[in-house]
């Protein structure tokens, strides 16, 4: 599933959020890890930017598990990213 400039430029507007911390997650992993994401992944990626920002919050702040297993998968690799670019 490879994306032309228009859908990951909406992907990219989508990971813009109400709350600068899930910005700082979201967007880098955009441009550095999406286009690596499996075909399985990228559809999980993009559900989970219909998400409610309190929601993405608890999961990637407050470590809260989304129940689904892959959105849990997602979560775990987004947030490994963000220590990794922390380093």
């Amino acid at each position: 599933m490879t994306l032309n400039v228009q859908e990951k430029a909406k992907l990219y507007w989508a990971c813009r959020r109400g709350m600068l911390e899930l910005d700082l997650l979201l967007l880098p992993f955009l441009d550095q890890c999406y286009d690596h994401l499996s075909d399985e992944e990228k559809p999980v990626f993009i559900q989970m930017l219909t998400m409610e920002d309190p929601t993405l919050y608890q999961w990637f702040i407050a470590r809260l598990e989304p129940e689904d297993l892959a959105m849990r998968t997602l979560v775990e690799k987004i947030i490994a990213h963000a220590r990794r670019s922390a380093v």
